[in-house]
């Protein structure tokens, strides 16, 4: 009798010990990663303060501090019971060397509803040594290397005011998530990085990304198969390829794309402006309810682009035109200046031409040898209104 006292006295001290713990930990909802032990490597802390703040029935916050701490491979998971905002003030450094990391990503978030990060701090990727080595740029089944975030079915979430600097792959990948804005955000990465995408969405639905600053070394954002409702508005975009929708075709079964909206944008010293992309001869799918409205154009190469014979790497056949189906296109109020005499390509699928594109008010102008500007048009008769700076089409 007396030992079943002793055992539960010492049980009872361990578990007022843990609350204790907890409690000098989070103070007002806030879990401080440096109070759980955090100091130059905070993911253990990381990982321990979001599972303390993820249990809370209450809504709770995570903060990294100002200050600079080295981060390993970390999975950020829901389902939290109450919202969760991780705040991050300091700068994130990655892993320098790729094989540190099991999967394709640096930080995961996953099945979470009502997620907010928040702060002033920076995720740097530290990309530099995984670029010089990299063969993405000529093999399309090349290893792929780590993205510095992902957000994985999330629900409900904003991100605002950080910024993502130097990614080994694409900065953030956003995959099968539902109302997700981006506000506020920075991509910064140099123009000659290998594949660093600033946002790449897939089969996701209500994502905003508003007054961001993307430059990269490939697509500012990159729209994959299965994504709806994406309304692109006040993004300044450069260096980079471009905000793109694409490529599709490439595999099977790929969801329709639709209700894509880029507006209100600014693109400067990139390697295309507004592109919609497919692959040819491989796979079917659809594209439509595309609108890209009121954007600036300043020395952009290939201004405004439809591409249904993309194949990069020269390792696909372009013997049977695309079976990707695009309809419901507009371009309008496009203006600013290019850097190709060909400022408006539309080369659609010979099997499956284009329907119902638009291209009104388009006023870019090209001041090279090779003047003046011009458009160009395959397999599609869009409807032309308002000033047409180019003829071709």
């Amino acid at each position: 009798m007396g030992l079943k006292v002793v055992s539960s006295a010492i049980i009872s001290f361990s578990l007022l010990l843990l609350l204790a713990s907890t409690a000098k930990a989070q103070s007002n909802g806030v879990f401080d990663v440096t109070k759980y032990g955090g100091k130059e490597d905070i993911t253990e802390a990381l990982n321990n303060a979001w599972k303390d703040a993820c249990a809370s029935t209450n809504p709770s916050k995570v903060l990294i501090p100002s200050g600079t701490y080295s981060l390993r491979q970390v999975t950020l998971a829901g389902p939290c019971k109450a919202a969760i905002e991780l705040q991050v003030d300091g700068i994130l450094k990655a892993p320098v060397n790729p094989d540190q990391f099991s999967d394709g990503s640096w930080v995961d978030f996953r099945h979470v509803d009502q997620l907010t990060l928040s702060g002033r701090g920076t995720f740097d990727g530290q990309g530099n040594v995984a670029w010089s080595k990299s063969t993405c740029n000529k093999d399309k089944n090349c290893l792929g290397l780590p993205m510095n975030i992902r957000f994985d079915f999330i629900t409900n979430g904003l991100v605002r005011d950080i910024t993502t600097r130097d990614s080994k792959n694409f900065h953030v990948n956003v995959l099968g998530c539902k109302n997700l804005t981006f506000q506020h955000f920075t991509v910064t990465a140099p123009g000659e990085s290998i594949n660093t995408d600033g946002i790449h969405i897939g089969q996701s639905t209500g994502i905003y990304i508003i007054n961001s600053n993307i430059g990269t070394g490939d697509d500012c954002i990159s729209v994959g198969d299965g994504t709806e409702e994406l309304h692109v508005t006040g993004v300044t975009c450069g260096p980079g390829h471009g905000i793109s929708v694409g490529s599709l075709g490439r595999y099977p079964n790929e969801k329709p794309v639709s209700g894509i909206f880029v507006k209100n944008c600014t693109i400067s010293n990139t390697a295309n402006g507004v592109r919609i992309k497919s692959w040819p001869d491989l796979y079917g799918g659809a594209a439509s309810n595309m609108h890209f409205e009121d954007i600036v154009m300043n020395n952009v190469q290939n201004p405004i682009v439809v591409d249904q014979e993309y194949c990069p790497w020269n390792q696909c056949s372009l013997k049977s035109p695309s079976k990707v189906k695009i309809s419901d296109v507009s371009f309008k109020n496009i203006r600013g200046t290019s850097a190709t005499p060909v400022v408006v390509k539309l080369a659609c699928s010979g099997g499956i031409p284009c329907e119902k594109v638009e291209l009104a008010d388009i006023n870019l102008v090209y001041s090279g040898s090779e003047g003046p500007a011009k458009s160009q048009c395959s397999n599609v008769k869009p409807t032309i209104s308002g000033i047409m700076s180019a003829s071709g089409c």
